[in-house]
C-alpha cells in the first residue's frame, strides 16, 4: 500500500466504473453481447476486474458499476469473483458519461470523492497510477474537478489531447482540451511538452460534480434526478426510473462539464496507459 493508506489516511475515494461500451472496435473478439472489459485480453483477469484490483494500493470504498441491462450478470459474477462487487446501476439505454456519473453521484453515501475509471484501460504501472490519485486527491478535496494527462509516448492522432495551463504543483489548470489531431498537429503538441492525452480518467466530490452539472447541463441532473427517485433493488443491481433515463440528453462528462468548468485541473500520469 502507498502512503495514502499506510498513514492510515481514509482518502473517502469511491471508484465509478463506466462499464457500458459494447467494444466493436476489437470485433470479433469483442462483440456487443460480451465487450472487451468482460474479457480477459491482457492477463488472466478480465478488464473489468483488472480496473478493480488495480485500486488495492489505495483504500478506496467497494466500487459503485455503471452498466446496461445485457451485461448485468457479467459485472455481478466478475466483482463477485474478485470479492468486489459493490452497488451495480443498470442503465436501460445509453447516455454517455455524463448522466452515468450523475447517478453515480446522486447515489453515492456521505459525498465522497468519486474516481471515475473505464473498465477497459490498460495500466502497467499500477504504483505510478496509484500515485498520481493520491496526488489528485489535493486537488479534488479543495473542490476542483481532476482528469488524468497521460504523458505521451508518440504522436497518436487516435487520442483527444488536454493542453496545460498555469503549473499547480502537482498539476496544471487546464488551458483547454482538444479533439483527436491529424498526425502533423499532433507531433506539434509533443514537441510543444505542453499537451497529455485525454485518459478519460477523473476524480472529483460528488458535490461538486452535481454543482457544475447543475450550472451547465441542468437537463441533464434533471433527468437523473428523476431517474433515481424511483430507483428499485433487484437482486444485486439498482434499477433507475426507465422513462426518466431514456429521455436525458446523451452527453460526456468532457463536453458537459470539464471543457466549460473554471475548475478543471489535470493531474500528469506516466503508468503504461492505454486505450485498446
Amino acid at each position: 500500500r502507498l502512503a495514502g493508506s499506510k498513514k492510515g489516511i481514509n482518502l473517502s475515494i469511491c471508484p465509478v466504473i463506466i462499464a457500458g461500451g459494447s467494444g466493436t472496435r476489437l470485433w470479433p473478439l469483442s462483440r456487443a453481447l460480451h465487450p472487451k472489459q468482460f474479457l480477459s485480453i491482457h492477463g488472466e483477469e478480465t478488464m473489468l476486474q483488472a480496473t478493480v484490483k488495480r485500486l488495492s494500493e489505495l483504500e478506496v470504498q467497494l466500487p459503485i458499476t455503471i452498466c446496461n441491462e445485457e451485461h448485468r450478470f457479467f459485472v455481478a459474477e466478475q466483482l463477485k469473483e474478485i470479492n468486489k462487487l459493490g452497488s451495480i446501476i443498470l442503465e436501460p439505454a445509453g447516455r454517455n458519461t455524463a448522466p452515468a456519473i450523475a447517478l453515480a453521484a446522486l447515489t453515492a453515501k456521505n459525498d465522497p470523492l468519486l474516481l471515475v475509471l473505464a473498465a477497459d484501460h490498460i495500466i502497467e504501472d499500477v504504483g505510478a497510477f496509484s500515485s498520481a490519485i493520491i496526488q489528485a486527491t489535493t486537488f479534488a478535496e479543495a473542490g476542483k474537478l481532476v482528469t488524468f494527462g497521460i504523458t505521451p509516448t508518440d504522436p497518436n492522432s487516435g487520442y483527444g489531447y488536454i493542453k496545460c495551463g498555469k503549473d499547480l504543483g502537482k498539476g496544471f489548470k487546464v488551458d483547454k482540451f482538444v479533439e483527436k489531431p491529424d498526425l502533423n498537429i499532433a507531433k506539434n503538441y509533443i514537441s510543444s511538452a505542453e499537451y497529455y492525452w485525454n485518459s478519460g480518467m477523473f476524480l472529483f466530490r460528488a458535490s461538486r460534480y452535481l454543482e457544475e452539472l447543475e450550472k451547465f447541463r441542468p437537463d441533464i441532473l434533471e433527468s437523473c434526478k428523476l431517474s433515481v427517485n424511483d430507483m428499485k433493488a433487484d437482486l444485486d443491481f439498482f434499477r433507475v426510473h426507465k422513462e426518466s433515463f431514456e429521455s436525458c440528453p446523451a452527453e460526456s462528462v468532457d463536453y458537459a462539464i470539464m471543457e466549460k468548468t473554471s475548475d478543471a485541473v489535470v493531474v500528469p500520469m506516466k503508468a503504461g496507459w492505454s486505450d485498446i
